[in-house]
């Protein structure tokens, strides 16, 4: 497989994060197509091909090594400067049911590690994620 440019390797930072738990819901299906919609960095990014870059994500994850597989490709293919977003990314999918699954919290940690997001700043976007998506 290709190496991934930095939209699909946000992609799949998100589909990661939705499918940790093995459910992926349509609330997280919904915020992914959301925030490709919406956010600057996807403004070059065409939304008719956001099913297919999931189910490639998918297919790899399926694979031999897919965790690592997909975590360490993401992690080649992002500049420095889209490390935090990606991880940004990943927590705002996992606040996007209002529930943090266990698989979903170890899936934070490994990409905090795989992305090299310190402890400080990996808190501080957690913690935007739930203000984000508080609810009454």
């Amino acid at each position: 497989m290709a190496a991934l440019n930095h939209h699909t390797a946000l992609i799949y930072t998100m589909v990661l994060m939705a499918a940790a738990d093995r459910d992926m819901s349509d609330a997280e299906m919904s915020s992914i197509g959301d925030m490709v919609g919406h956010l600057p960095v996807f403004r070059d990014f065409d939304r008719a091909k956001i099913a297919k870059t999931a189910a490639s994500c998918i297919d790899l994850l399926s694979g031999t090594d897919g965790l690592d597989a997909v975590l360490k490709k993401v992690s080649e293919a992002l500049p420095e400067k889209l490390r935090e977003t990606a991880y940004a990314l990943a927590c705002d999918v996992a606040a996007a049911d209002s529930q943090m699954t266990a698989e979903e919290a170890r899936l934070l940690d490994l990409i905090r590690f795989e992305l090299k997001i310190g402890k400080l700043v990996a808190a501080a976007i957690e913690r935007g994620a739930r203000a984000r998506h508080l609810t009454v």
